[in-house]
């Protein structure tokens, strides 16, 4: 099936349904298993230590898979779509506080910089949750003590290394805290970008199928 064949039939199914298909099945895949792979990790991180590090490895293969996808993806997967820079995030902020936001048919722009912290932040817990695993990995990290905290290393080094162990694990609990943080802020930005467009914007990414765009929308 060629493009063309294949633009005409969206084109006609958009027309006879009044929807579209924005979200492939791997972009739904990826965010709610992500979803179920954080939660579990945060339930069993003080309970169920195999389960939480399966569950890490989960959100690293997870997060690896979007990054390639967001590369290689289709249309509203790709990074190259939907990241904008500073300007564009600030000046759809400011639109958002005053309630003039335009839809977009993708990612928002602040949806879009979620979507880099959120990856960023995953990324981050899940290296320095591999690191705790096996505390002879922070050894292959010489220069984290000056980044975290400059003066820990004794004449024998053992105290450098139980310092690194507690340094990284306070970062862990940190970069997971955060995670909370954003996901809250997340699921905000969802309820209110639905609301103001009146579209759910969760029953979306279940489907994968979003309102058709309309005038005045960013596709």
């Amino acid at each position: 099936m060629t493009d063309a064949t294949t633009h005409d039939t969206a084109t006609m199914n958009t027309r006879t349904s009044g929807k579209v298909r924005v979200w492939d099945p791997l972009v739904r895949v990826f965010h709610w298993g992500l979803v179920a792979a954080f939660a579990t990790a945060w339930l069993t991180a003080d309970e169920l230590q195999p389960v939480h590090e399966i569950a890490g490895y989960a959100v690293a293969g997870l997060v690896a898979f979007r990054l390639i996808w967001g590369l290689v993806g289709s249309r509203y997967a790709r990074f190259a779509q939907f990241l904008k820079g500073p300007r564009d995030t600030l000046a759809y902020l400011g639109d958002m506080a005053r309630g003039k936001e335009r839809r977009y048919l993708g990612h928002n722009p602040a949806g879009a910089a979620m979507v880099v912290a959120l990856l960023v932040t995953l990324s981050g817990t899940a290296f320095t949750g591999w690191l705790m695993a096996e505390p002879a990995r922070v050894a292959m990290l010489p220069d984290l003590p000056q980044i975290v905290a400059p003066a820990w290393a004794d004449d024998d080094g053992g105290e450098y290394g139980e310092r690194g162990e507690e340094a990284v694990e306070e970062l862990h609990e940190i970069l997971a805290n955060l995670m909370l943080l954003l996901a809250a802020l997340h699921v905000g930005g969802v309820v209110l970008t639905s609301f103001r467009h009146r579209e759910n914007l969760a029953r979306a990414m279940v489907t994968g199928d979003k309102r058709a765009p309309g005038y005045g929308d960013i596709t």
